[in-house]
């Protein structure tokens, strides 16, 4: 949204002391308390929504009359590009999200954020004197009964650019001791809200890119070569079938499009089940489901609802064209198990991929191999199936690639397939 070779702006967080001058002085005792609220407790508070919502009331009790407060935060993410916080003296906190899009980059570059940004200076709007087309908030801000409204720009030593907001009721709008203490306390809450972003960025993009054991390990501290970890647990191999036959006359993006149209069929019912997906593999999947305390077959009815759900989904998908018109119809294999996934961290030097291994893991992939040659949908192992109650149809012992035992394998009658609860095993 901006231009990459203009100036790099000034950090928010670089303060050089000259806040200070205009506070008055008996205020500034207070200030330097709120200043020191932010850079020890608020910056260990659990939610950004307590850390703005602590600010504001922190500033009224000394005077200044906020009513009304609002940030903007840049973030990374895959489904949204920033996150905006409400507060309001009596109403509490709302989060918005703001989608990856057009509509959010032509919303900021008509909001007052936009306008602070650019010049890198506060805004001071008396709303008497502001028109209504001037920004769209203002109709909202006057309707409200808010008399001033101040933009202040947050500036983080990376370059982000966000922003905060105070309005007011008060007759008259905010004094200049007021405008005064809110710089003194900026440099502290920005610097703060970054670090509080960073932590959480860093969180979030573990998460979505190696899932959600994988990341929790890893910020744990996880990151040395051999580190392995085991979880019993209930797997699911899922692949599309003729991948290269049906992305063949695609461009790479319809081929992206394609995939992510086949794993949004998988994905909802894995995660709605409580299962993990661990590892996108090409045109496949890897999930587990763990084990839920002593309820030992949890698992594999969890497992075995979500690959009929995903399969159900799927074929709605083919249904109502969601793969293309006029294209061919997209089928998935889906293999289930039952035995350990191991973690373990591979590869040379400073560069390492946390993934998944283990003997299980392999047989739940070559399981998947069946998918084809038995023409079937969906299969599950001799191990999965001893968690389950009632009689899926047997189809023979096959042996898979790699393995000396030949292993049993079934898929699941018409009827439902009920599970075995470990008082009864």
């Amino acid at each position: 949204m901006h231009d990459a070779d203009a100036p790099r702006p000034v950090p928010t967080a670089l303060a050089d002391g000259s806040e200070a001058e205009d506070v008055p002085f008996g205020a500034l005792q207070s200030c330097v308390g709120i200043r020191d609220w932010l850079l020890g407790e608020g910056a260990r508070l659990p939610k950004a929504d307590d850390l703005l919502a602590g600010l504001a009331e922190r500033l009224n009790a000394i005077g200044v009359p906020i009513d009304r407060a609002s940030t903007a935060i840049d973030t990374l993410h895959s489904e949204y590009s920033g996150v905006g916080r409400v507060w309001t003296r009596g109403g509490g906190s709302t989060v918005r999200l703001f989608p990856h899009g057009e509509g959010t980059a032509k919303a900021y570059q008509a909001s007052p954020f936009y306008a602070v940004h650019e010049t890198g200076e506060w805004l001071s709007l008396d709303l008497s004197e502001t028109d209504e087309d001037a920004y769209a908030i203002i109709p909202e801000l006057k309707a409200d009964g808010y008399t001033h409204y101040v933009i202040a720009p947050l500036i983080f030593t990376n370059g982000t650019k966000n922003g905060i907001t105070f309005a007011t009721r008060a007759e008259g709008g905010f004094r200049d001791e007021d405008i005064a203490i809110l710089r003194f306390v900026m440099p502290a809450l920005a610097a703060v809200m970054e670090m509080r972003l960073l932590n959480k960025q860093l969180d979030t993009v573990l998460r979505i890119y190696v899932g959600d054991e994988p990341h929790r390990a890893i910020l744990s501290g996880d990151i040395r070569r051999g580190q392995v970890r085991r979880i019993r647990s209930a797997i699911l191999f899922a692949d599309m079938r003729d991948y290269t036959r049906l992305s063949a006359d695609r461009t790479p993006e319809g081929a992206v499009d394609l995939l992510n149209a086949f794993f949004d069929c998988l994905v909802p019912p894995i995660e709605r089940e409580g299962g993990e997906v661990l590892k996108y593999l090409g045109d496949g999947l890897l999930a587990i489901f763990r084990e839920p305390g002593d309820d030992l077959g949890g698992a594999a009815k969890s497992a075995l609802m979500a690959a009929e759900s995903a399969l159900a989904a799927l074929a709605e998908a083919n249904a109502v064209g969601r793969f293309g018109e006029g294209k061919p119809a997209v089928d998935a294999g889906i293999a289930l198990h039952h035995g350990e996934a191991a973690y373990g961290n591979v590869g040379s030097g400073t560069r390492l991929d946390f993934t998944v291994i283990g003997r299980d893991v392999n047989l739940a992939s070559r399981l998947a191999r069946l998918n084809r040659t038995l023409q079937e949908p969906l299969l599950m192992s001799k191990p999965f199936v001893d968690f389950l109650w009632g009689d899926p149809e047997p189809l023979g012992v096959h042996a898979l690639d790699g393995f000396e035992e030949p292993m049993a394998v079934f898929r699941p009658m018409r009827h439902p397939v009920t599970v075995k609860r470990a008082a009864s095993a």
